[in-house]
Order: structure tokens, then C-alpha cells, then sequence
């Protein structure tokens, strides 16, 4: 069975990841949220990331303003680690954005649209799908349902 780490770096993230929570949920892929920050809680974020290979298959890191977490963490895992950068008050995103995209040679971090939760969530499906065929089918069914939904509008 899949298991994800979805982190976020404050509770204020939490309502984007709900939509990501829901993919989640609607492909039938365990999850844990967790909050740590990779400025505020170093040491802890450092101990989960170390451990984590012990515990989940992938990790989706949502961060907003500076968003070092998700490249935090990568740089103690070799989980793959998607990044999810979140709309804040200052520059709309766009820091988060380049935060996470702009990763140092060595240490990759997939990244998704600014709030692109749902995203966040399917390219996880995608890449777990390859350990765990039977996410194929469902992600086949998943596009399906949304051709349907455009054609019936």
C-alpha cells in the first residue's frame, strides 16, 4: 500500500493541501500531514526527512514566501519529493515558486504550480504508479472522468 508525507511549513498552507488531501483520498493512498518548517523547526524537519524512506514512498512538501522546505528535505532523503510552492501575502507565489524550482544541481525537487495542489497530488499517483500498477488504471479512469466532464458542459 502507497504511503505519502504530506508537509507543509504552517497550518496557515493547510487549506490548499486539502485539495491535494482529496486526490489523495479519492485514489485510496495513505497519508500523514505534518507541520514543520525547514527555518522554524530545522532540527525536527531534519529527523523526519532522515526517517522518512522508513515510513512513506514520496513526500509532497507545500511551502509559501522563502520555501526552502521541500529542497530541505531533499537534500536528507532520496525519497522523490514534490514541491508545492503556496500563494503568499508578498510577491503572489512567486517566491515560493523560484524557492523551490531553482534547486542546486544534485538535489532535484519536482515542482508543481503555484497552489497547484491537485497537481502535487496526481504527479505523485503518476510517480507511484510505477512501484504500484494498479494507481495506472486508476489515474486512466481519473482522466476519463474529466474528458466526460468537459464534453458534458
Amino acid at each position: 500500500m502507497p504511503k505519502i508525507a504530506v508537509v507543509v511549513g504552517s497550518k496557515s498552507d493547510l487549506p490548499v493541501i486539502e485539495r491535494c488531501t482529496d486526490i489523495l483520498d479519492e485514489f485510496e493512498i495513505s497519508y500523514d500531514v505534518k507541520v514543520l518548517s525547514a527555518h522554524r523547526t530545522p532540527f525536527k524537519t531534519q529527523e523526519f526527512a532522515v526517517e522518512a524512506e522508513k515510513y512513506y514512498d514520496l513526500i509532497i512538501a507545500a511551502a509559501g514566501k522563502a520555501a526552502h522546505l521541500p529542497g530541505v528535505i531533499a537534500s536528507y532523503t532520496l525519497l522523490p519529493v514534490i514541491g508545492l510552492p503556496i500563494k503568499s501575502s508578498t510577491l503572489d507565489g512567486l517566491d515560493s515558486l523560484l524557492s523551490i524550482v531553482q534547486m542546486p544541481k544534485g538535489i532535484p525537487v519536482a515542482t508543481v504550480a503555484i497552489d497547484g495542489a491537485e497537481n502535487a497530488a496526481l504527479l505523485a499517483c503518476h510517480i507511484l504508479s510505477l512501484k504500484y500498477p494498479h494507481l495506472k488504471e486508476k489515474l486512466a479512469n481519473y482522466r476519463e472522468k474529466m474528458a466526460e466532464e468537459v464534453l458534458n458542459n
